[in-house]
């Protein structure tokens, strides 16, 4: 029995030391940081989970965001201050709402209210609206239901100012928010691009039977509505960049900063960020960060650190990238929605 006792105990000083580990490391502030997790409603009727991170007066205490990012945060707090910007961040392929923590804290912590989707059919969780002909029509619809739903229903809709309203989109996320700031890809594209030079994105439509590969699949009914209400647009590693033509960003409007890392084989530089670079000309900001792979955009990751999201080219330091990226994009927003 003595080995039973011991056995016990050592699994028990495991455990602690792994609790310890993870507070220790979790995701931190300068100042006060509430979150919470709401929903909103898409058009469909259906309801989404969003969620929100906001200044806040409380005492912040580490707490686990829906997945392994642990944040040092407090929960369902009272919002603090008046005329909040507001970001919304559209997430990856399989993402969530945990996938840029990092970024909203720093954000929220420079006073801004910030919103994360979590995606309908195309997310950690559920995966069975990807490949469908709205699949990606369906991701910028729910970006708009968000901040409808912040500007009018959300329990600190009043402290936003309407006027001063961004969005961060990475990956399929990047192309969610390019279209919701006016781009208007050609969706007919995909099957011949895929059929010619396959990219990650054809892979993800192969393994969903996505009649987005067939030639004749009518593409008409999946309209991409831009939302006017959005002021200025970070982007890093957008996908489907090959479905926009030049005069695909005729009527875009909104400043982008856009982001692209040099060793990312998921979304290549040549048939993505360089079309959108080139077709938007004076009207964004270019970042190349060397080094840095696809997932090199994802959150910092702490004790839970799954392969798949985790691994970075080489010595590539995610986190010392984050802290440059996150203080930019911040002066991004500062500069492009600050008041009259």
């Amino acid at each position: 029995m003595k080995w039973i006792r011991r056995a016990l105990i050592a699994i028990a000083v495991l455990a602690c030391a792994l609790a310890g580990t993870a507070v220790l490391t979790a995701q931190r502030t300068e100042r006060p940081v509430g979150f919470q997790v709401a929903r909103a409603t898409d058009t469909d009727g259906r309801p989404f989970a969003v969620g929100v991170w906001y200044p806040t007066e409380a005492r912040p205490w580490p707490t686990t965001l829906m997945g392994p990012v642990l944040m040092n945060v407090a929960r369902d707090a009272s919002v603090s201050g008046r005329d909040l910007p507001l970001v919304v961040i559209s997430h990856g392929n399989g993402g969530g709402a945990p996938s840029h923590a990092d970024l909203a804290l720093a954000l929220a912590d420079a006073g801004y209210v910030v919103a994360a989707p979590v995606h309908t059919g195309d997310n950690h969780a559920d995966q069975s609206a990807v490949g469908s002909v709205s699949f990606f029509s369906g991701r910028t619809r729910q970006l708009h239901a968000t901040v409808d739903y912040m500007l009018g229903n959300w329990q600190g809709h009043d402290r936003i100012d309407p006027e001063r309203i961004g969005a961060f989109g990475f990956s399929a996320g990047g192309f969610t928010v390019l279209t919701a700031v006016g781009a208007q890809p050609d969706l007919r594209i995909v099957a011949k691009h895929c059929a010619e030079s396959p990219e990650f994105v054809c892979d993800v439509l192969r393994h969903a039977r996505s009649a987005l590969l067939n030639a004749d699949t009518p593409t008409t009914g999946d309209s991409f509505v831009p939302d006017t209400r959005i002021k200025a647009a970070v982007v890093a590693a957008p996908g489907l960049g090959f479905t926009m033509r030049p005069n695909g960003f005729a009527t875009v409007r909104a400043p982008i900063q856009l982001w692209s890392g040099d060793q990312d084989d998921k979304v290549p530089y040549a048939t993505n960020a360089r079309l959108v670079r080139e077709a938007l000309g004076a009207g964004v900001e270019f970042h190349s960060v060397p080094g840095a792979g696809h997932t090199s955009f994802l959150v910092p990751c702490g004790v839970l650190a799954p392969p798949d999201l985790c691994s970075d080219p080489g010595q590539f330091d995610r986190k010392a990238f984050h802290r440059a990226m996150n203080a930019s994009v911040v002066a991004f927003f500062e500069e492009k929605m600050k008041r009259p």
